[in-house]
């Protein structure tokens, strides 16, 4: 097994989640448990984002201007991109959950995923924490003696680029013949298009009839790509941590491809959307629509 250190990537999500909970999409959007997940110096920069941006809610004092230096305003800029992005990619992936009725939840690539401490939808449900050993040991320190609102997490430590799935998930109490929903969002960029098929088919071989799969994937962007190069290249410069470093994109996708990927798999594509679509009626600025545009989330039924 291929000793790495935890994702900093997913620290990156959950702050974006933490920036946009209760600024966003009220009402729609929540995850209060995001910012419970983060150590206190990963917390300085989401409070700038959050004081920058305009609240939901009158101000009790003015709100300060985001920072101008260079490495604190990249910082800056990727925190409140991320928590734009998460708002219609978290939506449409709860209204997922809650609508499968399924008794088996697992989450592929957890990272620092909230939904099982968060989701009263839960509370009958056994959600099966699948992620990197060294993610997963970052994981189970943050979430500390915080009580689930799951039924049951089990934790499962699997590396999805070297390791099946079967006898992890099988080990912490997994029923195969149980309807199950899958999600799995923010992994695929990160594997190889082998990978993302062998994980695929892992997936489609563990799955009763009825069970769903949620995934999130890109689109091939060359804007979004120079983007994330820039933003690299001042952080490097700058000596300043960089969340990407470790973890480059290797694989994007076309829709037409994913849906195949689907099919043959014994999977069939409810819907496929951008997250700019998904977005609509949740008043987000409109800077990140790039973004929005190349992210999407597809919802399959298992045959």
């Amino acid at each position: 097994m291929t000793e790495r250190a935890a994702s900093s990537t997913a620290v990156l999500v959950c702050q974006g989640r933490a920036a946009a909970d209760g600024r966003y999409a009220v009402g729609r959007f929540s995850d209060p448990i995001a910012a419970d997940l983060l150590d206190s110096s990963e917390r300085l920069v989401v409070d700038r984002v959050r004081a920058a941006e305009p609240p939901t809610e009158p101000p009790t004092e003015p709100p300060t201007e985001p920072p101008t230096e260079g490495t604190d305003r990249v910082a800056h800029e990727m925190v409140r991109r991320v928590a734009v992005t998460m708002v219609p990619r978290t939506i449409a992936i709860d209204d997922a959950i809650r609508g499968s009725g399924a008794e088996q939840l697992v989450i592929l690539g957890a990272g620092l995923d909230a939904r099982a401490w968060r989701m009263l939808e839960l509370a009958e449900v056994t959600v099966f924490e699948v992620d990197h050993p060294a993610s997963q040991r970052d994981k189970q320190r943050r979430v500390g003696a915080l009580a689930p609102r799951a039924g049951r997490v089990a934790w499962v430590a699997v590396d999805l680029s070297k390791e099946p799935l079967a006898a992890g998930l099988e080990a912490a109490g997994f029923d195969r013949q149980v309807r199950t929903t899958w999600v799995w969002e923010g992994v695929v960029p990160y594997l190889t298009p082998a990978e993302v098929r062998a994980t695929t088919a892992q997936v489609a071989a563990l799955s009763a009839a009825g069970s769903r799969l949620v995934v999130n994937y890109q689109l091939k962007s060359l804007p979004t790509t120079v983007m994330r190069a820039a933003m690299r290249l001042i952080l490097r410069v700058s000596r300043h941590p960089d969340p990407m470093a470790g973890e480059p994109w290797r694989s994007q996708w076309r829709p037409d491809g994913i849906r195949n990927l689907l099919s043959d798999n014994e999977f069939d594509t409810v819907w496929d959307s951008d997250l700019l679509t998904l977005s609509a009626g949740l008043e987000l600025p409109s800077d990140n629509n790039g973004s929005l545009r190349n992210g999407r989330v597809a919802l399959a039924v298992r045959r």
